[in-house]
């Protein structure tokens, strides 16, 4: 007979290797025998979560943080839960819970803490965006930047999201503001030039292309661009 670390070991196991049928099993075997790990609630949900049974898994979520309120994986999942179901406010008030409890529980920085802080919250950014709300996307990517060292991706998707709400200017400060800091990372610069392109501003948008083939002579993609902003720089005479 298994002892109930041996089960449990088993079980994890098991979940990390996609096998959720036989997860299920070991999980429930383990609840059976009274077991009061929270981390056992949290891998049930999420396979409740990953089968489309959010009832479920939301339940199974809350019962994992009846055991441990610390237990933050479990918050975690839930808003997640909660906001693809559309409970937006109740998902990020959860969140918002999950946050303060990581902030009490750190004595000294921690940057595995963070960066798995920063990632949750770029979820939650995501499932905004699905969602066309990209000012509440905006708001997780801000937070997400200050607690990850993954900055400048991060500051690329914070440009896209001025860009969307209409705040072009904000995109172009946050996009040279990352080239300033990150001289040679060209997503950067190819996406500015192509911000300065959509609002015809030919000139900066050919110069910043320019600058990324200056570092990457074999840069395609910005070739390209150029040819195509010269293209329109000439229709445009023409026009005149």
């Amino acid at each position: 007979m298994h002892s109930s670390d041996e089960l449990f070991r088993e079980a994890k196991n098991a979940f990390v290797e996609g096998n959720y049928k036989l997860a299920e099993h070991l999980l429930n075997q383990l609840i059976l025998n009274h077991s009061k790990n929270p981390e056992i609630f949290q891998m049930l949900a999420t396979i409740y979560y990953d089968r489309g049974q959010f009832n479920k898994a939301i339940r199974t979520f809350k019962r994992a943080l009846e055991i441990d309120p610390t237990y933050t994986d479990a918050s975690i999942g839930l808003s997640i839960i909660l906001n693809d179901l559309g409970r937006y406010e109740e998902g990020r008030q959860v969140f918002l819970e999950a946050e303060k409890i990581l902030e009490h529980r750190k004595q000294q920085a921690d940057p595995y803490l963070d960066e798995k802080l920063a990632s949750k919250h770029e979820e939650l950014a995501d499932l905004y965006l699905q969602s066309r709300r990209p000012k509440e996307a905006l708001e997780q990517l801000l937070k997400a930047q200050k607690l990850s060292a993954r900055k400048a991706e991060i500051s690329l998707r914070i440009a896209d999201c001025y860009s969307q709400i209409g705040e072009d200017q904000r995109a172009i400060q946050t996009l040279k503001s990352l080239i300033k800091d990150y001289p040679n990372f060209l997503a950067a610069r190819m996406k500015l030039g192509n911000l300065y392109y959509r609002l015809n501003q030919l000139v900066e948008a050919t110069e910043m292309w320019e600058s990324v083939l200056a570092r990457d002579p074999n840069h395609k993609e910005a070739a390209q661009k150029i040819k195509m902003a010269q293209a329109v720089g000439v229709t445009d005479l023409h026009g005149l």
